[in-house]
């Protein structure tokens, strides 16, 4: 079952799916202590092992986008003067 997610998605970048899972306690509590020592969310851990397990098989779609990064962005070298 798929979620219609509220607004509007930023120009040029369509609206990602919200899906509602159910998981046993104990296996989310195991999802999300892996997502924390990846640095991950663990919807973000969740997307991370589904792309994985799709490229595996042969059916991640080649259309499919790049996960996003987050957070803050790389440090930038100083420029040479």
């Amino acid at each position: 079952m798929t979620v219609p997610s509220g607004g509007s998605a930023p120009q040029g970048r369509p609206q990602r799916k919200q899906v509602l899972l159910r998981l046993d306690p104990a296996v989310y509590e195991a999802l999300a202590r892996w997502a924390g020592d990846e640095l991950r969310s663990a919807n973000a851990q969740i997307e991370f092992l589904l792309r994985r397990a799709l490229a595996e098989a042969g059916r991640l779609p080649g259309e499919a986008k790049p996960i996003p990064r987050r957070g803050r962005p790389p440090a930038q070298p100083p420029e040479p003067q």
